[in-house]
């Protein structure tokens, strides 16, 4: 099947599950999800949707799990959306791929850390040799 069309569809997918579960899902164990990406196959048949959980791992399970029981609510959705012969199969799949960036982001800013110099602190116990003892500083330049 030609790209540019098993891209249309999952971006409709994308589209469909994330208004349905942002909209129509009343679930209260499907909350703080993001769906960030969508994959069809070749045959039209089976779709991944993969979703971002803000949570612990226990929430995000808790997350898949209600979601997957919403999947036939979402994929009738998909259906009037679609108009295909066959609507595809919906599978929810936690995408590690924010996590992984968050993680990656802390490890480099801990590296950074550990090797910056340390700040140099001004010193104002040494005052430079052209400020006078009042704080203002002077004039080196013979100005009328």
């Amino acid at each position: 099947m030609k790209t540019h069309r098993l891209a249309r569809v999952a971006e409709a997918v994308r589209e469909v599950a994330s208004e349905t579960i942002l909209f129509e899902l009343r679930d209260p164990r499907v909350k703080l999800v993001t769906v960030t990406r969508a994959e069809v196959s070749g045959d039209l048949q089976h779709a991944k949707v993969y979703v971002s959980v803000m949570g612990s791992d226990k929430e995000q399970q808790l997350t898949l799990r209600g979601l997957r029981h919403a999947a036939g609510f979402i994929q009738s959705k998909l259906a009037r959306r679609l108009q295909t012969r066959f609507t595809p199969t919906l599978n929810f799949v936690l995408d590690m791929g924010v996590k992984n960036s968050i993680e990656m982001t802390r490890l480099i800013n801990e590296a950074l850390a550990e090797s910056a110099p340390p700040s140099a602190e001004p010193n104002d116990a040494n005052p430079p040799a052209s400020a006078s003892s009042d704080g203002t500083a002077e004039n080196d330049a013979d100005t009328p």
